[in-house]
């Protein structure tokens, strides 16, 4: 039976919880797996074009250089004050080594990663760019995948989710991120998600499209608006909502949550509750890392015991503080996040006047 949506005294009662759960949280244990990848951003100019095809020439000013995909979620955890045991793979190469030396560098533990050898490391180029003196904000203009043709061996797989499904007894939460690059399969998902209710531990599921059939049993799964919006039009829906219902009832998840960057974010609930957050930045300057953040507030906060729709306002906050960063700074923190939550508060405090 469809419940009621939110009302502004509840929504404000849920931003004074979260802002003390932000302030007094200190004992979470997360279990995160998933693939990782090395990104890599080329930042410069497009001044002029190429002599022999239309296409800018970019002076590249300068290169960074982040732990990416899960190894994203998990400095974000940390940053949160979580205490992540992390399981994936890297390659036996340059890259992989960067990946480990930025999540040492963070905290993150990184006893749970495998290193494969003669496997290269995934590695995601993205080339940002702008009109010298013209335009002072960067766009992507091209983005490069290198990754392994050969994948991930099955027995590494079965290797790293034996290790996580050991870790999963007695921890806040789970966090699969699944780029269906080899670590989560359908076998190895279908355990993880099976320990985890054993032991009633919440299952936070970020996946590709193409992995839905892993997802069965999940308490969340994370969708971009634009995903929801294809399923859709597959399924052959009328709204966005009746695609989101449809699929919680199919998979059995207690929600979806769907993302939709400056549109706000919008929770499907399993009980018939649809709890749309606007957004609460007016001049949003980027989009990377939203999943990655989204998942990290989902698993602070039903690992503080925060119910659903608690949780999809603190990932909504999440969003926000990417939404407001410099580009290509995504790591989330818990001083950034407990100052939004308070701004997003206070912002309703203020329009009641």
């Amino acid at each position: 039976m469809d419940q009621p949506a939110l009302t502004a005294d509840e929504r404000k009662s849920i931003l004074k919880s979260l802002s003390e759960t932000l302030r007094t949280s200190d004992s979470e244990r997360v279990v995160l797996i998933g693939d990782v990848m090395l990104d890599r951003y080329h930042h410069g100019f497009a001044n002029n074009l190429n002599n022999t095809a239309p296409v800018p020439v970019i002076k590249i000013m300068r290169t960074e250089e982040n732990a990416g995909a899960a190894a994203h979620i998990a400095q974000s955890l940390t940053s949160l004050g979580i205490s992540v045991d992390f399981h994936a793979a890297i390659g036996s190469d340059r890259e992989g080594n960067v990946i480990i030396d930025k999540l040492s560098n963070l905290g993150v533990k990184t006893t749970g990663l495998k290193e494969i050898q003669n496997h290269s490391t995934m590695v995601k180029i993205r080339y940002f760019a702008s009109r010298e003196s013209l335009l002072d904000r960067p766009q992507i203009l091209l983005q490069a995948d290198i990754e392994d043709s050969h994948g991930i061996p099955e027995e590494i797989s079965r290797s790293i989710s034996a290790n996580a499904v050991a870790d999963i007894k007695g921890s806040s939460a789970l966090v699969i991120s699944d780029y269906d690059r080899g670590v989560i399969n359908r076998d190895v998902a279908e355990s993880l998600i099976n320990e985890a209710k054993k032991h009633k531990v919440p299952i936070i599921m970020d996946p590709k499209l193409t992995g839905l059939d892993r997802c069965g049993g999940s308490t969340i799964v994370i969708f971009e608006r634009r995903g929801l919006d294809l399923l859709r039009r597959r399924m052959g829906q009328e709204t966005s909502r009746d695609a989101a219902m449809t699929l919680v009832q199919e998979y059995d998840w207690g929600a979806i949550l769907v993302l939709g960057g400056n549109a706000g974010v919008t929770l499907y609930h399993s009980d018939g509750r649809e709890v749309f957050t606007q957004t609460s930045v007016t001049n949003p300057r980027q989009q990377i890392g939203l999943h990655d953040a989204a998942a990290s507030a989902i698993a602070f906060a039903l690992g503080c015991g925060h119910d659903l729709v608690e949780s999809s306002i603190l990932a909504s906050a999440a969003c926000d503080c990417i939404l407001a960063s410099q580009d290509g700074q995504s790591i989330l923190s818990r001083e950034d996040l407990t100052l939004r939550i308070d701004e997003i508060s206070w912002q309703m405090q203020i329009s009641d006047r």
